[in-house]
């Protein structure tokens, strides 16, 4: 298409000096931070408390990183999710509010160009969010605690090989609807018609769709949202909280990892596809 690539580049050269571009990358590793630094200082004063009282007895995971590792991860991929739908919106709408679409459209780019250049530009900052994420994390994770297996009275519950195996599984099934809200979000703010608009109906809707996901029963199955970390979270990465502090009571469903796999790369092709179709439309 043409002037896709000078699209592209116009795209990473704004999102190397916007601010929002930053926060984006910036705060769900914060938040991950915070959350294991929370929890350490909650738990040893905990322990300090049941030592000087000579009472409770140990959690055999308390000192093994992983659990509280995949919740910190957890939290900040809801806010990577809620972030990026919020980022993308608004980098379109703001944009074309502010006559930058029109003067790419005017030199070289067109319209469905530029649509695509900045789903990919929107693409590339989630994935720079998602390395700070995992490697701040990681770091702080394993210098508060230990990786290891899930030991009780010398019995290892769950081996970190095992451990390891189902972290990658769950992480893995929990980011493959991030594109799809990434296009989601392009889509609302194709349709919109103010920056505002933009971002309030790209966080309401997404917000929404979580929130009532409950109410449709099995249909939700069929919604990419139900398979993301979010506020009210049904995502296999929680799940993976539990057994890596080995709690045997958690059930695993092989039809839903399937559709978990398969069921956000059809929303993400239906979303790209009505934007690409609908911003021809619009008045840029």
């Amino acid at each position: 298409m043409s002037g896709f690539v000078a699209a592209l580049r116009a795209e990473l050269y704004v999102a190397q000096r916007s601010t929002s571009a930053r926060l984006v990358v910036i705060l769900p590793a914060l938040l991950a931070m915070a959350q294991l630094l929370l929890v350490r200082i909650r738990s040893g004063g905990e322990q300090a408390r049941d030592s000087l009282l000579g009472s409770g007895g140990l959690d055999f995971a308390a000192d093994n990183a992983w659990g509280y590792y995949v919740d910190s991860l957890l939290s900040g991929l809801t806010l990577l999710a809620l972030a990026l739908a919020a980022y993308t919106a608004w980098s379109f709408a703001s944009d074309r509010d502010s006559g930058v679409l029109r003067h790419l459209l005017i030199r070289r780019s067109s319209r469905r160009a530029v649509l695509l250049a900045k789903l990919l530009a929107a693409h590339l900052v989630a994935l720079c969010a998602l390395f700070g994420l995992m490697l701040a994390a990681t770091a702080l994770a394993a210098w508060l605690w230990e990786f290891g297996p899930v030991v009780e009275d010398g019995f290892e519950l769950i081996g970190a090989e095992e451990i390891r195996e189902e972290f990658r599984l769950g992480l893995v099934l929990a980011l493959l609807p991030l594109p799809a809200t990434i296009a989601f979000a392009l889509l609302v703010a194709v349709a919109t018609s103010s920056a505002t608009q933009a971002v309030t109906a790209a966080l309401g809707l997404s917000l929404a769709m979580d929130l009532f996901k409950g109410a449709l029963g099995n249909a939700a199955n069929w919604l990419h949202v139900s398979y993301q970390p979010s506020l009210i979270d049904q995502s296999y990465l929680s799940d993976v909280s539990r057994l890596v502090r080995g709690y045997s009571d958690v059930m695993l469903d092989p039809d839903m990892l399937q559709l978990n796999q398969w069921v956000p790369l059809p929303w993400l092709m239906v979303f790209i596809a009505l934007a690409l179709v609908l911003v021809p439309w619009r008045r840029l």
